[in-house]
């Protein structure tokens, strides 16, 4: 940071030192009669040393006006004050999240690191996590700590809870961990891959509750076009794989959105969902107050004793022999 004045206009003053040099140059001296010429050169000296005081008044001057200009030197400190917003990923991990057509990995691998990258570019915001697949349960509730969100992430698979999709009561449990959330801002992100056929709740009663409560639901139909790789049975073996068409209920998930004043989205590989979870997080960026404030390390101290001392300094020459012309 530069050096800066408080009061620049207090500079002007220093024209009043002009004037007073002016004046003291038009000032006539009296005559001096020298009975020798050879004294004439030590007349000189002690006519120099004559003009110390003057000097010494000018630049004392000079440092009382630069101390009342208030020199300084700003630091701007910034205060930011952000309240995040509550967001809820509510995540189908029925085994149908296996299909295995978002390369290199399954949809459900995919969804949980592109779930990462998402948490990973938030700040302040409170994010929870509800898994779902015939009923949902809560893995994460709102929170700040991160690291807990990524091991839950991590946790994830099917098996934890009994198979089939229950939207409806993902959407519910998500909204209900949000309901009492403060902030100016609640945010469902629900990703599904099948079509709602368990749970006691219908996916539009719970969008419908989620509205009320002024939460907004963005929907993420998880699937390629077509066919894709599906588990499909346990064997001796492991796990059977069959070719099976990709039924997304869109109509469905559109509607939800709509209803909350969200959007839906299609992701049919993994870069389409990375795509999708970035605008999101565009679409529910809060804009933060950030006030700026600044301080002043001043420096009008210092000249101020440096004009005492200097003052102090004119009046001693005044006062000796020194400074007199003989």
């Amino acid at each position: 940071m530069t050096l800066e004045f408080a009061r620049p206009w207090a500079l002007l003053l220093l024209v009043l030192l002009l004037l007073y040099i002016i004046l003291l140059r038009r000032t006539p001296r009296a005559g001096l009669a020298l009975g020798r010429a050879d004294a004439l050169g030590g007349v000189r000296v002690s006519a120099w040393r004559a003009w110390i005081p003057q000097i010494l008044r000018g630049l004392v001057w000079t440092l009382l006006v630069l101390a009342f200009a208030g020199p300084r030197r700003p630091s701007v400190l910034t205060d930011t004050r952000a309240e995040g917003i509550g967001i809820v990923i509510a995540m189908d991990i029925s085994s149908s999240m296996l299909a295995e057509d978002f390369r290199p990995a399954n949809r459900l691998e995919v969804a949980k690191r592109t779930t990462m990258r998402f948490i990973q570019g938030r700040k302040n915001d409170r994010i929870g996590l509800v898994a779902f697949a015939a009923e949902a349960l809560t893995q994460v509730p709102v929170t700040l700590d991160y690291d807990l969100l990524f091991n839950a992430l991590e946790s994830l698979g099917p098996g934890l809870l009994e198979d089939g999709t229950a939207i409806g009561m993902g959407l519910a449990t998500a909204a209900s961990r949000l309901r009492a959330t403060p902030g100016p801002s609640r945010v469902v992100i629900l990703l599904s891959d099948g079509e709602n056929n368990r749970g006691e709740i219908a996916p539009l009663d719970a969008a419908r509750a989620a509205a009320a409560y002024g939460i907004r639901v963005f929907t993420i139909g998880v699937g390629s076009a077509g066919i894709a790789r599906v588990p499909i049975a346990r064997g001796p073996t492991g796990v059977v794989y069959g070719m099976l068409p990709v039924t997304i209920d869109e109509p469905l998930l559109t509607e939800i959105a709509r209803v909350t004043g969200a959007r839906y989205y299609r992701a049919t590989d993994a870069r389409a969902l990375a795509q999708i979870f970035r605008e999101i997080d565009r679409l529910v960026r809060t804009p933060v107050d950030v006030p700026r404030y600044v301080e002043y390390a001043e420096y009008h101290l210092p000249l101020i004793l440096l004009g005492a001392a200097l003052l102090v300094a004119e009046w001693l020459l005044r006062g000796s022999r020194w400074a007199r012309v003989p």
